[in-house]
């Protein structure tokens, strides 16, 4: 259990650096006067290079058969290339150091949930009792830094976010490396499991539900900007988001039953359609922060439904690589699409007309749920790897 304890003091820092990289960038780079819409294709353009590298460095990491050594080295060069990132306000070099960080660090998040996911396996403990305490950190770390962005500005986010950093290096040298599958690896079962009908469903309704997903996660501060409020507002929708996440973490492995993962995404879907709803009909920024209660059923319940069953389906020796194709929907494909047209929009109808696009997209993902649910699982009943444990 010891391994399981650092890992778990492990994601509380490593995702109070991931706050502030994803929830403040679109802040930072609105502070030093860019527009939505340059907002939108400058993280569009890094989403896209994340989308490439995510999957490059899953199957380094397959291959080397390590996930630490992978993780450790991305985030040293993540902290070296954030701390130029965040003093930088010409165009040409935020260009080179957001592609740059999303080269380098967006990679590490499918990495440390590959981690998460198979530490907890081997030691028979519920993924979502480690996970919670990445959201814990998160919702700290925004707290910390809405605050430290309000007393200081925004150049209090480079000292920050070189702390974390240098913290999270520091303890990643007690981390457990994931197990290693003693299967080789057979590319021909990676071509077989790519090409599976309820595989190409599964990654569909993934990033149909993922795009308005990851638009909330860029502008959600600038809508609450827009809408009136404070930076300290902005650290509280991530707090209230994260904090409700730290909560569904630890319950979801009683929630999210083997083979019923895609009656959750469906309710995930619908909690999102109804929570963007309200979010666009808002008129002040405390009701989008308490909106933000809402991410518990929907982010935390689709996304560890969305991993259980991807572990259910993939080849044990190709794990890694399959949170990194994951990923790639969830923050590479979605993120490209979500920042370049939520930007362009956000500047041309505003960021309620946004919202209740959001909210309209997340209910065509109900129904595309609904009508390939009755397929997937009747291709997955069989599978009986979950990620929950018995913890």
């Amino acid at each position: 259990m010891m391994q399981v304890n650092v890992l778990r003091i492990y994601n509380l820092v490593y995702f109070s650096l991931f706050a502030i990289f994803l929830s403040f960038l679109p802040i930072y780079l609105s502070s030093i006067g860019l527009s939505k819409t340059e907002i939108g294709l400058l993280i569009g353009l890094g989403g896209f290079v994340g989308m490439l590298a995510q999957p490059m460095w899953g199957i380094i990491s397959d291959r080397l058969r390590t996930v630490k050594k992978v993780l450790l080295l991305l985030i040293l060069l993540s902290v070296i290339v954030g701390a130029v990132l965040f003093q930088s306000q010409q165009m040409i070099l935020l260009y080179v150091f957001v592609v740059l960080m999303y080269l380098f660090f967006m990679p590490t998040d499918p990495l440390m949930e590959s981690l998460n996911v198979q530490v907890s396996q081997r030691h028979g403990v519920a993924f979502g009792s480690v996970r919670m305490f990445g959201a814990l950190g998160y919702a700290a770390a925004s707290m910390t830094v809405g605050y430290a962005g309000e007393a200081g500005g925004t150049t209090s986010y480079v000292y920050l976010f070189v702390g974390y950093g240098v913290l999270a290096l520091l303890l990643g040298f007690l981390l457990p490396d994931a197990p290693v599958s003693a299967k080789p690896l057979l590319r021909g079962d990676l071509q077989a499991f790519l090409k599976a009908r309820q595989t190409l469903l599964f990654f569909a309704l993934i990033l149909i539900i993922s795009i308005p997903h990851r638009m909330n996660d860029i502008f959600i501060g600038l809508y609450v900007e827009h809408l009136g409020g404070s930076t300290v507002q902005v650290g509280y929708s991530w707090t209230v988001m994260t904090a409700v996440e730290v909560l569904f973490f630890a319950i979801s492995g009683r929630l999210i039953k083997p083979g019923k993962e895609m009656v959750v995404i469906t309710m995930a879907a619908g909690c999102y359609a109804i929570r963007f709803l309200l979010s666009g009909l808002a008129s002040t920024p405390e009701t989008v922060v308490w909106l933000q209660l809402l991410q518990g059923v929907s982010f935390v319940l689709f996304y560890s439904a969305s991993i259980q069953f991807l572990y259910r389906i993939i080849p044990e020796e190709w794990k890694a690589t399959g949170q990194t194709m994951l990923a790639v929907l969830f923050f590479g494909i979605s993120g490209v699409v979500g920042s370049t047209a939520g930007g362009w929009l956000f500047d041309r109808i505003g960021g309620e007309k946004v919202y209740l696009l959001m909210s309209a997209m997340a209910f065509v993902g109900v129904l595309f749920s609904v009508a390939v649910r009755r397929l997937i699982e009747d291709k997955s009943d069989s599978g009986s790897e979950t990620i929950t444990g018995t913890g």
